[in-house]
């Protein structure tokens, strides 16, 4: 499980080290205006899935762009549950700003920095130190090491082709490189290259200098001809005939270029991870913020993550320091992560065993993390279009259910992979009217590295409840808990927009729904469904359906139904305490169509992602 010590680079590196397997990481720049900002923050989540050991925020020469780097590292450590390593430079930033930044890395949870000397400023030519500030990086880093102890793992910055300003020659270069592991660095980030024996003779000459931190090599994906040569010219990067020979007859051709740029660059990384005395057992891939050519690049080398690298936990654990050791979250922000770190952002405390007395009470307001659609209004008319009878609202959730749309307002990511192991059932319900928002299939002792219902530590086993969460009109509930009665083993709670409650519980207390048994770990239990926490989350899965009928005209019909149903609906939550009956959470819904149903799930198939490679991506 994630841990404060997991999150410094060199424990990382060295933890794949010992367990013998390759890592990645990636960089990434902060993006110039807010839609960008939103762009690549949602284009980092969907790369967290490629499993980065962590990920690289730049900071620019000046800090001109300070708070956007402050605020993806914020976002990556509190949302997406990545470590970050964040950018700092001692280009115009006296002391008191790289103060300033460093406290602020903290206050995030940040453990990681990258200490630059840092480019000239924009429309100068040579690089000259702040009056107040730095003028070498090893000054930066004897800094931070002054201010802060350990608690930062630092890494500096190693040229294999040379620094292009140093005319002194590899020997001074060397000394430079010393003084900066002499005054507290830990590991070396390079420069992009694309000339393997430069790179290779450059780790030999810095190992024989008696430099022993690691070296991370710095690899650059090939997304496009003009893109490769202008980040070529940038940083004066030495390039072997051999890839222009392959790449100049092609460069008109972008998918073209970006097939035999994934082949060069493939191959380049295989030699440098099998090349044993190098001693290089990862790859940092500066990403341009693309995605593509980074996924390519990975696919091509056969590297994927394990169930147990991106699933620590069922859901996204932040780490933020306040959070780092929570395990426990109520279900019903399983589909919004993000307003669940939101609305209780104020806790003093977060549950790490059990959820009990340890808990504040106080769920921030709804609008802590907003209510808004989970796409902008425009592209939510097209995606939902604009339902005017039940029948339309039920075949939407149907649809979703069935994978044949990317979103509800509820859910901010298409449905999960374990969902498609009752998509059937949960079509049926919705076409019956149970307006399903979340779901989990029971679980009976699944290994953890499952790649459906994996999560946690490798070589233990997971477990889980049958649960549904679905809005419902009052005469459906009436005659569902009759149903309901007569099945002991189920639990549910039902409100309705007014705060009506109705329940079958007969404890206050917090019901695990999902749990899991490792090595050398207590059993671990992160997912419950409780009644303080589902009041709290009545008022966001209302204000949600709200805001989906305010898409549309007041006198239109569109909002006419939508307000209805969210004026009336209950939202019901229920549990089948006994994992190991599979089906029977259905059965007051479904009766005897179970089994046909269950059948033809079990026959579906997860909707395939297509990556359209001749589409354009946008770096933000």
């Amino acid at each position: 499980m994630t841990t404060t010590e997991d999150c410094r680079i060199t424990t990382k590196l060295a933890r794949a080290q010992a367990e013998g397997r390759v890592w990645w990481s990636f960089e990434y720049f902060p993006p110039r205006t807010p839609q960008g900002m939103q762009n690549l923050l949602d284009r980092i989540e969907r790369m967290s899935h490629l499993g980065p050991a962590f990920v690289d925020i730049t900071w620019n020469a000046g800090g001109r762009t300070s708070d956007r780097t402050a605020t993806l590292v914020r976002s990556v450590q509190a949302y997406m549950g990545l470590e970050t390593c964040m950018h700092l430079t001692c280009t115009n930033m006296p002391r008191n700003k790289v103060d300033d930044a460093l406290a602020d890395a903290k206050a995030a949870g940040c453990r990681n920095i990258l200490a630059l000397r840092g480019d000239p400023p924009a429309g100068q030519s040579e690089w000259a130190p702040d009056a107040a500030g730095f003028a070498h990086a090893h000054e930066l880093v004897s800094h931070i090491r002054k201010h802060y102890g350990d608690y930062f793992t630092i890494a500096v910055a190693g040229f294999p082709e040379g620094h292009p300003e140093e005319t002194g020659g590899p020997e001074v270069e060397l000394k430079y490189l010393r003084e900066k592991i002499e005054a507290g660095a830990d590991f070396i980030f390079t420069q992009m290259f694309y000339d393997f024996d430069i790179f290779a003779k450059w780790v030999r000459e810095v190992r024989a200098a008696g430099i022993t931190v690691p070296i991370v090599p710095g690899v650059m994906p090939i997304q496009n001809y003009g893109g490769f040569t202008r980040a070529v010219a940038r940083f004066q990067t030495r390039v072997p005939q051999y890839f222009y020979d392959a790449l100049e007859p092609v460069k008109d051709d972008d998918q073209a270029v970006r097939d035999i740029g994934t082949r060069l660059v493939g191959e380049m990384c295989r030699k440098i991870l099998d090349t044993k005395d190098l001693g290089i057992t990862g790859l940092h891939l500066y990403t341009m913020n693309l995605e593509r050519g980074t996924r390519m690049l990975l696919e091509y080398l056969q590297l994927a993550p394990s169930v147990n690298q991106v699933s620590p936990l069922p859901w996204t654990p932040a780490l933020t320091p306040k959070r780092r050791e929570e395990r426990i979250r109520p279900i019903f922000w399983a589909n919004r992560g993000k307003s669940y770190v939101n609305r209780t952002d104020g806790w003093d405390e977060f549950p790490n065993g059990r959820w009990g007395d340890a808990r504040s009470p106080a769920f921030g307001d709804v609008d802590a993390y907003g209510t808004t659609m989970s796409c902008p209004p425009d592209e939510a008319r097209e995606l939902w279009g604009a339902p005017t009878s039940l029948e339309d609202v039920h075949a939407l959730f149907a649809r979703f259910c069935a994978g044949e749309l990317r979103a509800l307002p509820w859910s901010e990511a298409p449905v999960a992979k374990e969902t498609h192991t009752i998509d059937r059932l949960l079509v049926a319900l919705n076409e019956r009217g149970f307006l399903t928002i979340n779901s989990q299939p029971a679980v009976d002792g699944a290994r953890s590295d499952d790649p459906v219902h994996g999560w946690g530590p490798a070589n233990g086993y997971v477990y889980q409840k049958a649960y549904l969460e679905f809005f419902v009109s009052p005469t459906q509930l009436d005659e569902l808990l009759q149903r309901i009665n007569k099945h002991p083993q189920i639990t549910y709670h039902a409100v309705n927009a007014q705060g009506d409650m109705r329940t079958n519980t007969t404890s206050d207390a917090p019901n695990a729904v999902t749990w899991g048994s490792f090595p050398h770990c207590e059993i671990i239990q992160p997912t419950i469904v409780e009644s303080i926490s589902f009041l709290a989350w009545k008022d966001e899965a209302y204000e949600i359906g709200r805001n989906w009928a305010r898409l549309y005209a007041p006198d239109s019909e569109s909002r006419k139904l939508l307000d209805g149903i969210f004026d009336s609906y209950f939202l019901v939550n229920v549990v089948h305490n006994d994992f190991k009956q599979g089906l029977a959470i259905f059965e007051p819904f479904l009766g005897d169509e179970i089994e046909a149903l269950a059948a033809a799930s079990g026959k579906s198939r997860a909707p395939q992602v297509v990556v359209d490679h001749n589409a354009p991506e946008v770096a933000y």
